[in-house]
C-alpha cells in the first residue's frame, strides 16, 4: 500500500523541480531546452539513488544523457501528447538501462490512466514525436478545414464545427474499436458514383495523403535536429 504522504511528497518534489527550471526559462536569452534539463538533473543529483525511479517527458533529451547527468537512478522516458488532458492520450515509453520491467508496468499504468500507452525503442522517438506528439495539431487543422468547408456549403459555423469535431471523434473510435483497416472503413462508406468518392477524389487530386505523410516526416526531422542542439 502506498504511503498516505505520497501525494504531498510528490507535490513538493514538483515544486522543487519548478524552482530549478523557471530561472532558466525566464532568462532574456533562453538557453537550449536540454541545457535547462541538464542543470535540473545535476542539481537533483544528490537526491538520486538506484532506488529512485525518474520519469522524463522532456522532448529531445535522451536516456543516455539523463543517466550520465544523474550518475545513478532508474530512468524511463515517455512521449505523451496533449489529449492526455482529457483521458485520450497516446504515450510511448522507453526504459533506461537500469529500469526494470516492474518499473515499466508502473509507468504504463500511470500514463494508461490518461489514455493508451506503448513501449518502443528510444531510437523511434523522433518518429513518435512527428506522428502522435505533433499529430493532434494536424487533426485540429483538419477539423477547422472541415468546418470551413461546411460553412462554405451553407452550414452555420457552430453546427459545422460540432459536426466536424464529432465526425473525427466517431471515425477515430471506429478505427480503434472495429479492428478493420482504415482503408476498409473508407470503402464501407464509399458507394459507386456517390458523394463520398467525389470528395475523396478531390482530396487525392490535391495530394492529401502525401501531405500528411510529409508533415509527419518533417516534424520527425525537426525533432531530430532539436535533440542535437
Amino acid at each position: 500500500m502506498l504511503p498516505l504522504s505520497l501525494p504531498l511528497c510528490a507535490s513538493l518534489f514538483v515544486f522543487e523541480v519548478l524552482e530549478l527550471v523557471i530561472p532558466f526559462l525566464q532568462q532574456s536569452k533562453p538557453l537550449p531546452w536540454w541545457f535547462a534539463v541538464k542543470n535540473v538533473v545535476l542539481q537533483l543529483r544528490p537526491l538520486l539513488s538506484k532506488k529512485k525511479l525518474l520519469v522524463s517527458i522532456a522532448a529531445g533529451v535522451k536516456l543516455q544523457d539523463l543517466e550520465e547527468w544523474a550518475g545513478h537512478g532508474r530512468f524511463i522516458r515517455v512521449m505523451p501528447n496533449t489529449p492526455s488532458a482529457v483521458g485520450m492520450g497516446a504515450s510511448v515509453m522507453s526504459l533506461g538501462g537500469a529500469a526494470t520491467e516492474q518499473d515499466g508496468e508502473l509507468v504504463g499504468k500511470l500514463f494508461g490512466a490518461v489514455g493508451k500507452t506503448w513501449k518502443a525503442d528510444e531510437k523511434l522517438f523522433d518518429a513518435v514525436t512527428g506522428l502522435s506528439g505533433s499529430g493532434p495539431a494536424y487533426i485540429y487543422l483538419a477539423i477547422e478545414a472541415l468546418a470551413d468547408g461546411g460553412v462554405t456549403a451553407g452550414l452555420p459555423r457552430e453546427l459545422a464545427l460540432g459536426l466536424a469535431s464529432q465526425t473525427v471523434l466517431g471515425a477515430a473510435a471506429m478505427a480503434v474499436q472495429s479492428g478493420k483497416h482504415p482503408g476498409q472503413l473508407k470503402d464501407d462508406v464509399t458507394s459507386p458514383g456517390g458523394t463520398t468518392i467525389a470528395g475523396i477524389h478531390e482530396l487525392e487530386k490535391n495530394g492529401f495523403r502525401g501531405t500528411l505523410m510529409n508533415a509527419v516526416v518533417a516534424a520527425a526531422k525537426r525533432s531530430q535536429e532539436l535533440s542535437r542542439k
